[in-house]
C-alpha cells in the first residue's frame, strides 16, 4: 500500500470512527485492566470467589465500551449533546457533592461516596473531574477576545474550579489539586496569557490557604468538644452506680478531621527516604508492601498473575495497582504504561492543531489532561513521588464510577476527533456553522499542516 493510499485510508477511518490512535489507546487499556485487575484481587478472591472480582470488572468496562461507541457516534456540536454535558452534568454534579458532604458514605475517614441503588455506589468527585472540562470548555469559548480570554471569562472560570474544589476538598486534597492542573493546561490552550495564569493560581493558592488556616482551627475545636464529651461520659453514672458509656464506631467509618491527615501524610513523605529502616505498621503497610512490590519487579519481567505483595499490599486492586503492573512487568511494564497515557495527551494535542474552533480544542485536551494528570498523579502516589492518597488508575484501577467516567471522557475526544476529520468532507460537513450562539471562537493554536493525521 502507497503512503498515499495509507493516509486515505487513515482519513477514511478517522472519518467513520474517530481517531484510531485513541481507539488503539483506549483498547490497550481496556487489555491490561482485566488482565491486571484480576491479578490484583487476591484478597476479594478470598470473600467474593474466584470468579466474581473479574465478572464485576468486566461488567463495567462493558458498560463504558458502550457509552464510548454511542458517544463517538454523536456530533458535538448537537445541542442535546452539549446541553447534556454541560449544564445537565455541572447541576448533577453539584447536587451530589453537597448531598455526600452532609449524608455521604464515609470510606477511608472522609465521606466519599452516595448510594443510589442497592449495591450501586456514586463517587461525585469522579464526575466533577468530568464537569470541569466541559464547565471551562464552554466558559473560555464564551469569553474568547482577540485570541485571549477576557477577564470576565477568568473571573467565571475561578469562580467554578473554586466551587468544586470547595465541596471536594473534604473528601480529598488530591482531587482538588487534580482540578487546578487540569485548568491550568485549558487556560494554555484557550490562549490566556501567562500573566492571567499566574494572576488566577495566585489566587487559588491564597483561597487554599484561607481554607487549611480555618479547617484547622474548626477541627482543633471539634477534637476539644469530642475530648470533652468523653470526659463527660466517663464521668457521668447510670442510676445503678454503672459508668454510662456510648458506644463508638470502628475508624473506618468514622469521619476524621482532614488536615490532620494531610499533616501526618506529609510528614510521613518528607520522611519517606527511611523507610528501609522502619518496621511494617498497618500505619505504613501500604508505602511499604508498595515499595517492595515494585523492587520485586526488577527491570524486566513476565511474571502474569505471579505478583508476590498482592495479597498483602492494601487495595492493591485499585489505589495501588501499578505497583503490582511494575512488580509483574518490571521498569519496563511500568514506563509502558506511562508512555500510553503521554501519547494519548499527545495525540489529543495533535486533533487540538486540526480544528478551527476553541470549543472541541479545549474539549478534547481537557479530557486528555483529565486522564493523563489523573494517571500520573497515581503514579507519583505510588513510587513515592507525592504523598500517600487515594487516586485510581484510569481505565484499569477497579471502581465503577471512575471507569464509566474514563469512558465518557474517551468518548467524548473520539466524537471531536471524528467531527474534526470530516472537516472539508462534502458528505458530512461540520465546524462551518456554531450550533449554539457565541461558541465560534477561532482556535488559537491551530496549526494546519499537511497529513497531521498521519
Amino acid at each position: 500500500m502507497s503512503p498515499s493510499e495509507k493516509t486515505n485510508r487513515y482519513t477514511e477511518i478517522s472519518q467513520k470512527f474517530g481517531d484510531p490512535w485513541i481507539w488503539g489507546i483506549y483498547i490497550m487499556l481496556l487489555i491490561i485492566s482485566i488482565v491486571e485487575s484480576y491479578s490484583a484481587s487476591s484478597r476479594e478472591i478470598a470473600s467474593q470467589g474466584i470468579y466474581m472480582p473479574i465478572i464485576k470488572q468486566c461488567l463495567f468496562l462493558a458498560v463504558g465500551a458502550v457509552c464510548v461507541v454511542l458517544l463517538q457516534r454523536v456530533d458535538y456540536n448537537r445541542p442535546a449533546f452539549l446541553y447534556a454535558m454541560i449544564p445537565g452534568l455541572a447541576i448533577i454534579t453539584v447536587f451530589s457533592l453537597v448531598y455526600v458532604m452532609f449524608f455521604g458514605e464515609i470510606i477511608n475517614g472522609a465521606r466519599r461516596a452516595m448510594t443510589i441503588l442497592p449495591g450501586v455506589t456514586l463517587q461525585p468527585a469522579e464526575l466533577a473531574k468530568l464537569s470541569i472540562v466541559t464547565m471551562l470548555s464552554y466558559i473560555f469559548a464564551k469569553s474568547q477576545k482577540n485570541q485571549d480570554i477576557s477577564t470576565n471569562g477568568l473571573v467565571a472560570a475561578a469562580v467554578v474550579v473554586a466551587l468544586y474544589g470547595g465541596l471536594m476538598i473534604r473528601s480529598g486534597l488530591t482531587n482538588t489539586l487534580l482540578l487546578i492542573a487540569i485548568s491550568g493546561s485549558m487556560l494554555l490552550i484557550g490562549g490566556a496569557r501567562f500573566k492571567k495564569i499566574g494572576i488566577l493560581m495566585l489566587f487559588f493558592g491564597i483561597m487554599f490557604g484561607f481554607f487549611v488556616i480555618i479547617k484547622n482551627s474548626n477541627d482543633k475545636k471539634e477534637e476539644v468538644f469530642k475530648d470533652t464529651q468523653k470526659e463527660m461520659q466517663c464521668t457521668a453514672h447510670t442510676g445503678d452506680g454503672m459508668v454510662d458509656e456510648m458506644p463508638t464506631g470502628s475508624g473506618a467509618k468514622e469521619e476524621v478531621a482532614r488536615t490532620g491527615t494531610w499533616k501526618k501524610r506529609l510528614h510521613d513523605w518528607w520522611h519517606s527516604d527511611s523507610l528501609v529502616y522502619r518496621d511494617i505498621t498497618a500505619k505504613n503497610q501500604q508505602e511499604m508492601f508498595s515499595r517492595m512490590a515494585q523492587a520485586n519487579g526488577g527491570i524486566i519481567r513476565f511474571g502474569v498473575g505471579k505478583s508476590r505483595e498482592c495479597s498483602r499490599l492494601p487495595l492493591a486492586f485499585s489505589d495501588y495497582i501499578y505497583s503490582i503492573i511494575v512488580e509483574e512487568w518490571g521498569f519496563v511494564g511500568g514506563i509502558f504504561v506511562l508512555l500510553l497515557y503521554l501519547s494519548l495527551l499527545g495525540r489529543a494535542a495533535m486533533i487540538v492543531r486540526r480544528s478551527k474552533r476553541v470549543l472541541p480544542s479545549l474539549l478534547v485536551i481537557g479530557m486528555a489532561s483529565f486522564i493523563t494528570f489523573q494517571a500520573l498523579f497515581h503514579m507519583a502516589i505510588n513510587v513515592g513521588v507525592f504523598p500517600v492518597s487515594g487516586q485510581p488508575l484510569p481505565l484499569i484501577s477497579k471502581g465503577g464510577t471512575s471507569i464509566i467516567v474514563i469512558s465518557v471522557a474517551f468518548g467524548v475526544m473520539l466524537s471531536v476527533s471524528r467531527t474534526i476529520a470530516n472537516y472539508g468532507n462534502k458528505k458530512n460537513k461540520v465546524e462551518e456553522t456554531p450550533i449554539i450562539e457565541g461558541l465560534d471562537a477561532e482556535n488559537p493554536t491551530e496549526i494546519p499542516v499537511r497529513n497531521v493525521w498521519k
